[in-house]
């Protein structure tokens, strides 16, 4: 019998319907949480593992995935409290309790990964994971990663406005009852994005749903990015930042900032694009981290 708790989430008879490539899903119990995770591309190929941002899910690699498994055996879970994966409990919402559930569920599928990528903060679930020793690819690549805190005072003010909405256990219901297409449109585009109309509504099926918004406010409310951005200097893993020139969420020079920071990384701009650049324009994405991969020798040339 579902809780209160579970009737909000989504629902994968209902909002996973005609999720983009529910062919490729499965349901795995791991980390003690069970688990929404698409699997593509050729079992003997090696591993990539991509990780989607908060307040996304699987449908964020709707473009990008199918061209990754090209070359790749591609894993792509939906995250703690995200899509159809369980919510983390709450003590276990910082972003070390995020990556321990996500090295769970990584261990669970016996494919380490050789190159893992991820998008805004799930680029810094893998790069805690990475420093941790949960995992050890040949390469990282962020997309507008979120490897730094906000700048100025922001750094103080978002997480804890972040903190308040998610105390209250109105906030999450009150979002959903007003996520509409147009309020889902205006979000996306507020990061400098703009997605075709099934994309957008791909989004606002998740927001509508409390269960959803209430896992991405418990990421946001409880991660300390300062945290990370101070260790980095010991992150050995090669790092591509592919970045958007037009990311309003993350603003492209953090990237900048971030590369200087790192033993070995570099920077590739993508100009025209914004925060959700890999929704937006997958085959150029994926062009950028093909290219890399071939270079490392991770791919043949």
């Amino acid at each position: 019998m579902l809780s209160v708790r579970d009737a909000n989430r989504p629902d994968w008879a209902v909002e996973g319907r005609d999720w983009p490539h529910r062919e490729a899903s499965r349901f795995v119990e791991a980390a003690g949480l069970r688990w929404h995770v698409q699997e593509f591309g050729r079992p003997e190929a090696p591993a990539l593992l991509l990780l989607h941002g908060t307040g996304a899910a699987t449908h964020s690699w709707r473009g990008l995935a199918p061209l990754l498994a090209q070359d790749f055996h591609v894993i792509a879970p939906d995250l703690p409290g995200h899509g159809f994966t369980d919510p983390l409990p709450d003590a276990d919402l910082s972003l070390p309790g995020m990556a321990r559930a996500v090295s769970g569920l990584v261990a669970a599928l016996g494919r380490p990964p050789v190159v893992v990528a991820g998008h805004s903060a799930g680029a810094a679930v893998l790069a805690r994971m990475c420093l941790d020793g949960a995992i050890a690819p040949r390469l990282l690549a962020a997309f507008n990663g979120a490897l730094a805190p906000l700048p100025g005072a922001a750094s103080l003010l978002f997480p804890g406005m972040a903190r308040l909405l998610f105390l209250n256990p109105f906030t999450p219901k009150i979002f959903a009852w007003t996520a509409d297409r147009s309020a889902a449109k205006r979000l996306i585009e507020g990061t400098g994005s703009r997605l075709d109309p099934q994309g957008v509504d791909l989004y606002r099926r998740l927001f509508a749903r409390a269960g959803h918004v209430r896992g991405a406010l418990g990421m946001m409310a409880n991660w300390d990015l300062a945290g990370l951005h101070r260790a980095l200097p010991e992150l050995t893993t090669r790092t591509l930042l592919i970045v958007g020139s037009d990311d309003r969420a993350i603003l492209p020079d953090t990237a900048f900032t971030v590369r200087d920071r790192l033993p070995d990384a570099r920077v590739a701009l993508i100009r025209g694009l914004g925060h959700l650049a890999h929704e937006e324009a997958p085959e150029r994405v994926a062009e950028v981290l093909l290219e890399e991969a071939r270079a490392m020798g991770v791919l043949g040339a």
